[in-house]
C-alpha cells in the first residue's frame, strides 16, 4: 500500500487472507503491546454477553440488581442501556474529581459515579460513558465470581488464542510499547486496574487484535443471537453515516456504501482503532503509542485500506 500516513506504533491491514498492510515503526515488533485504550470495551461487551447468553444475568436487569447503592435516579438503568451508552451516564469530563491516573479502592469510585446525576433518563439519549464500562465490567465479575482481569483470560483470551494479551496494570511484563504524549516523549499511564478496568485496561498486539474480530465473526466465542446484538444498532449515535449507531462495544454504520463495525480508543500516550468490513474481509488494527496521531491521521489510513 503506497503512502501510508505515518503512525508511531503497529499498522495491520488484511483483505481475506491477504496481508496488505504490516507495519511497525523502529522498535517496535509484531509482539508488541499496546494499550487498546476504549477498544478494550468490545471485550467488557463480551464478557457481559457471554454471562447472559450462561443464563447467569439478563441484559434488561437493572444495575441495581447487581451494584449496591444505587440512588433513585439510577433505577431504570439496564445492562443494556450501559452497553449502548444510553443510560444517562456521563463520560470522564463529566467527572472531573476523577484522577484517571490514580489508583482509588473500587467502592469509592462506585460513590463517585453514583452522586453525579444522570444527563437524560435511560434510552432519552446517546451519550458516550466509559464509566459505565467500568460498571459492566464489575457486574460481570461479581456475576462469575471472578476477577475481571482472570475472568477475561479465562472465558475470552485462552479459548480464542490471545497468548500476548492481558489486562489491567502490567507489572514486570516484557515487550510493551511506551505511550509518549504530544511532545513525543514518555507520558505517565492512566490507572488500568479500577478505574479503568472495563473501559480501556487490554494490552494486545495487532496480531491478536486480528485474531479477536476473526474469532469473534466466526462464532467461537458467542452464539449467533448474542453476536447478532453485539454487532447490530441497539442505539443510534445520528449523524455520520460511518458512524450512525452502537451496538454492544462497537460503532456501526458504513463504508463506500458497505456495513462495517469498528472503535477507537485514546489513553494517556496511545491512539488505538480496530475495523471490520464484512462483505470485503476488510480488518484494520491501528495501535499507536503517540498523542500526535489524530482522527485524521487515522481516517487518511482507513481510506488508503479501503482502496
Amino acid at each position: 500500500m503506497p503512502n501510508l500516513p505515518e503512525i508511531p506504533g503497529a499498522v495491520l491491514i488484511m483483505k481475506g487472507d491477504a496481508v496488505i498492510a504490516d507495519v511497525t515503526s523502529p522498535g517496535i515488533t509484531a509482539y508488541t503491546r499496546f494499550q487498546l485504550a476504549s477498544v478494550s470495551k468490545q471485550f467488557t461487551a463480551a464478557a457481559v454477553l457471554l454471562q447472559a447468553q450462561r443464563g447467569r444475568l439478563r441484559l434488561d436487569d437493572p444495575v441495581g440488581r447487581w451494584i449496591g447503592g444505587c440512588p433513585p435516579s439510577w433505577q431504570d438503568i439496564t445492562l443494556h442501556h450501559l452497553l449502548a451508552h444510553s443510560s444517562g451516564l456521563g463520560h470522564w469530563d463529566d467527572y472531573p474529581m476523577i484522577d484517571l491516573f490514580r489508583w482509588v479502592p473500587l467502592d469509592e469510585l462506585l460513590r463517585t459515579f453514583q452522586e453525579v446525576p444522570p444527563l437524560f433518563s435511560p434510552g432519552g439519549g446517546w451519550h458516550y460513558s466509559s464509566p459505565g464500562y467500568v460498571l459492566l465490567a464489575h457486574v460481570a465479575e461479581l456475576v462469575a465470581d471472578t476477577p475481571y482481569r482472570e475472568l477475561l483470560e479465562r472465558d475470552i483470551f485462552g479459548p480464542l488464542g490471545l497468548a500476548d494479551t492481558f489486562a489491567g496494570e502490567p507489572g514486570d511484563r516484557a515487550d510493551l510499547a511506551v505511550g509518549l504524549g504530544e511532545d513525543g516523549l514518555p507520558t505517565p499511564s492512566y490507572e488500568l486496574d479500577v478505574v479503568g478496568m472495563g473501559a480501556g485496561d487490554i494490552w494486545s498486539t495487532t496480531g491478536d487484535v486480528l485474531r479477536w474480530i476473526d474469532g469473534l465473526r466466526a462464532g467461537r466465542l458467542l452464539d449467533e443471537h448474542h453476536l447478532g446484538l453485539m454487532l447490530s444498532e441497539q442505539a443510534p449515535t445520528g449523524g455520520d453515516p460511518h458512524a450512525s449507531g452502537y451496538g454492544y462495544g462497537w460503532v456501526l454504520g458504513t463504508v463506500d456504501g458497505r456495513p462495517w463495525f469498528h472503535h477507537s480508543g485514546g489513553n494517556a500516550g496511545f491512539r488505538t482503532y480496530d475495523a471490520c468490513v464484512p462483505s470485503s474481509g476488510h480488518r484494520i488494527v491501528i495501535l499507536g503509542n503517540c498523542e500526535r496521531t489524530t482522527a485524521a491521521d487515522l481516517s487518511d489510513l482507513l481510506l488508503l485500506a479501503l482502496t
